[in-house]
């Protein structure tokens, strides 16, 4: 059994899902693979189901209700990777914008340079990023700056989305306390991980932005992240973080 699992959260992914699931398969070093697809229209879900019948022991699927944001999906995803005993859990996107290749970094970042949480980084050496328009380079890029601000953490990184965890980071937070939902929970997850003490290392990698599917960013997301990184580091002031 593969001590790595990677988690894609999906939601009409049909374009892409199949060639990354098998992008993934292949790399030298094995890998398994947890779905969790948001009842998605498409049939998302009927293209995994066909590819676990040929993988059963790498492939595995957790379908949910409806489209219920990206954190809940993960934390649903870290609970089924800590009961399972994984010992290093991925995030990773179903659209290609993170390179499957680079999975092998991540984990090499975790297994060789002992790192707790390893972040693949757009922003580590120079702007990474591949295909976004520059106003969206710029948002992406200012809100790291803003979050490094307000919370005091150094990473140049802060809202990624491709990130290797060994399991006793994620046995240690106390997921359901973590309160954002969309894209911001990577930066609560981050900044509860880094206030735990956990080593952290930036990876850099290049970010290319999907040529299938469509984008779930939305102006909401964004609103979230501003106005949730303010609550979240108030908070942590009545908080507690022992190991």
């Amino acid at each position: 059994m593969s001590n790595n699992l990677v988690i894609i959260p999906t939601y009409n992914e049909k374009e892409n899902i199949e060639a990354i699931i098998n992008s993934v398969l292949n790399l030298p070093r094995e890998f398994h693979i947890l779905i969790i697809d948001d009842n998605s229209p498409d049939g998302t879900a009927d293209i995994v189901k066909r590819l676990r019948n040929e993988h059963s022991e790498s492939i595995h699927l957790l379908q949910r209700a409806g489209k219920l944001g990206l954190g809940t999906a993960y934390i649903a995803g870290f609970k089924w990777a800590c009961e399972h005993k994984y010992d290093f859990i991925f995030e990773m996107d179903a659209d290609f914008s993170h390179n499957p290749n680079d999975l092998i970094q991540l984990l090499n970042s975790c297994e060789q340079e002992n790192a707790d949480v390893a972040i693949g980084s757009r922003y580590k050496s120079g702007v990474n990023v591949v295909n976004w328009p520059m106003g969206r380079v710029l948002m992406s890029y200012f809100a790291s700056v803003y979050v490094r601000f307000i919370t005091g953490m150094k990473i140049m990184d802060t809202t990624a989305g491709f990130k290797c965890y060994r399991r006793k980071v994620l046995e240690t937070i106390k997921l359901d306390k973590i309160r954002l939902k969309g894209y911001a929970f990577q930066i609560e997850m981050k900044f509860t991980s880094w206030k735990y003490g956990f080593k952290i290392i930036e990876v850099p990698i290049v970010f290319t932005d999907r040529k299938q599917g469509t984008s779930k960013m939305s102006g909401g997301i964004f609103n979230e992240a501003v106005w949730g990184v303010i609550k979240m580091k108030i908070a942590s002031y009545f908080k507690t973080y022992e190991v």
